[in-house]
């Protein structure tokens, strides 16, 4: 779930949270009555923020485990190529090192 998608989702609880709480007042009924419905409302905004924030804890950790994966693939690929590279350095080295010992080998004849 995007940050978008997640900041709407609490705009449209919250808007009608307010909106239900208002009609709740304003409509004419006795006080019993008035309070229950206000409970009711409150007990439903309350279970859907909390499954709102159940689910976007939920796509936080499915995009946080994929973020993981993908980075632990990049630096298998980077440290699979560094070490590539540091054979080709090494054969190259090895190479001159061989170039340098013959020469000296025929310095010392």
């Amino acid at each position: 779930m995007s940050n978008n998608t997640g900041n709407v989702l609490t705009a449209l609880v919250t808007g009608a949270l307010v909106g239900a709480g208002v009609g709740i007042l304003y409509a004419p009924d006795k006080g019993k009555r008035t309070r229950k419905k206000i409970k009711k409302s409150a007990v439903k905004a309350k279970d859907d923020i909390s499954q709102s924030l159940t689910h976007a804890k939920q796509e936080f950790s499915k995009t946080a485990d994929a973020k993981k994966v993908e980075f632990e693939e990049k630096l298998e690929d980077t440290l699979s190529s560094m070490s590539y590279k540091a054979d080709d350095i090494l054969v190259a080295l090895e190479k001159k090192l061989e170039d340098l010992r013959k020469k000296n080998a025929q310095l010392q004849k």
